[in-house]
């Protein structure tokens, strides 16, 4: 299958993963409220520490190894069987680690109901095997899987969430669908594996993995550590507020994730056949279609932070515009922090200097945490996270301009940044001057939607960008 149609699936697997949940989020935020929402997220982002270790590295690894062996039904069994076996070695670790901390630690006991659901979640989504699906670059089965059990949670959600305690069972739902997806995963999964146990080595990955999942790791000292630290030094509050302000940005995020998590295997591929001119063509290409999509997006989000923030959630969430407006940037920060260690340095096997790249953000999210969260709470995570994603960034490309050329996507970048200013200009009188804020946001989206796109198509004619659009739909620049 190629590239366009495995995007196009992961862009539908991404859409299923955020959009649904955004769906559910105006109900539930009104009926659960800002605290309870900060509750279910505190807890969340716990569990997710966990399934971090449990997980160390287990994604990019077997998505690289699966793809490099899918040709080949007993290798790929042998390759699936050593990884599972680690993977599972993890869990029994993590979750024994995850039991024992419920216990002595004050702040997990005092959600204790949600915490054990939380332990649900953590088996699931181990079990999920995604990576193996993306290897097999079988973006179609996950698409189709995912959105007919995210339709579940949807009715599930409107059914059973009908007033303010109901939170637990709302955590519960989450978890729910974690464990459907995983089920059928691992039936379906038979249909290209051989059950093997011979020349099964675990630990032959190992090293791949603590590399890999260290990055793993340190990036969440920047992401989920936020939600964490918040939850523990303020209240859970912020950590709603948060949560909102993040809640566009995740979606928003998770097309530019779908893409690279396309364009991952793809690219070990072109490396593995020696095709170094198709793999620097399609970076390329990557990095226009991020600097075409996310500076509009950028745009909108923050000039109009409060009416989206106001659709997202109404009354109440009214503080969480300007960590919204903070973190937006992150669309393209994020963006093209993933291409350059996803599609270029990760394809490379360059797996030691992900990890320095991880060490920097780490070490800067966690002093920029310590600095100001306690005291600016929901605005002061959103400027820790902004902050070490953009160090992370600066390092990637000191690393990876060493394999890649990046002098052009520099002067693709400011020439964007220029011309992204009458935009600017124009959203912000459409907002003075219309009384109706939310009228305002849809014409300027409207406006901003055209103006970048004749921008690209008779100003700025990016070749591998147009490149993308079939000929037919730009017959004169043939």
């Amino acid at each position: 299958m190629g590239v366009k149609k495995n995007f196009l699936y992961s862009s539908i697997l991404t859409t299923a993963g955020y959009i649904f949940p955004l769906i559910t989020f105006p109900y539930v935020s009104r009926v659960l409220g800002v605290t309870n929402i900060g509750i279910c997220n505190f807890v969340d982002s716990i569990i997710n520490y966990f399934v971090l270790f449990s997980m160390l590295g287990i994604q990019n690894t077997g998505i690289r190894e699966i793809a490099r062996k899918r040709g080949d039904r007993t290798g790929l069994s042998k390759a699936f069987y050593s990884i599972i076996g680690l993977n599972l070695i993890l869990v029994i670790i993590v979750a024994t680690t995850l039991v024992v901390s419920i216990q002595v630690v004050p702040q997990f006991a005092e959600h204790k109901a949600l915490m054990y659901i939380g332990l649900a979640k953590l088996l699931f989504a181990s079990s999920m095997i995604d990576w193996f699906y993306r290897g097999l670059e079988n973006f179609r089965y996950i698409t189709i899987r995912n959105i007919v059990i995210r339709c579940f949670f949807v009715v599930a959600v409107f059914v059973f969430i009908r007033e303010k305690d109901d939170y637990v069972i709302y955590f519960a739902l989450a978890a729910i669908t974690e464990g459907l997806n995983a089920l059928v995963n691992c039936i379906h999964a038979r249909k290209y594996l051989t059950f093997v146990l011979k020349d099964i080595h675990p630990l032959k990955y190992l090293k791949s993995c603590l590399t890999l999942g260290s990055y793993s790791l340190l990036t969440s000292m920047y992401t989920s550590f936020n939600v964490v630290f918040l939850g523990f030094v303020t209240n859970t509050t912020e950590v709603g507020l948060y949560a909102t302000a993040t809640k566009l940005h995740k979606i928003i995020i998770g097309f530019l994730l779908a893409f690279t998590a396309v364009m991952l295997p793809r690219m070990s591929n072109l490396l593995a056949e020696g095709k170094t001119q198709e793999f620097r063509e399609k970076i390329s290409k990557s990095f226009s279609v991020l600097i075409y999509f996310s500076f509009p997006l950028i745009v909108i989000s923050s000039v109009f932070a409060s009416e989206i923030i106001d659709i997202i959630s109404g009354s109440g969430y009214e503080k969480a515009a300007i960590p919204l407006t903070i973190i937006m940037p992150l669309v393209f920060i994020i963006g093209f922090e993933q291409i350059l260690v996803v599609q270029i340095l990760i394809a490379l096997k360059k797996d030691r200097v992900i990890l320095v790249n991880a060490i920097i953000g780490a070490i800067v999210g966690v002093m920029v945490n310590l600095l100001i969260v306690k005291s600016m709470g929901c605005v002061g995570s959103s400027l820790a996270w902004l902050l070490s994603e953009v160090s992370v960034m600066i390092s990637a490309v000191m690393v990876a301009k060493r394999y890649f050329p990046l002098s052009s996507t520099t002067k693709k970048i400011l020439v964007n940044i220029l011309y992204s200013i009458p935009a600017v200009i124009v959203c912000l009188a459409l907002k003075h001057f219309d009384p109706s804020h939310l009228r305002a946001m849809f014409v300027a989206s409207f406006f901003v939607a055209a103006y970048y796109g004749c921008l690209h198509l008779f100003v700025i004619k990016d070749k591998d960008l147009l490149e993308l659009i079939p000929k037919k739909i730009t017959p004169w620049r043939h």
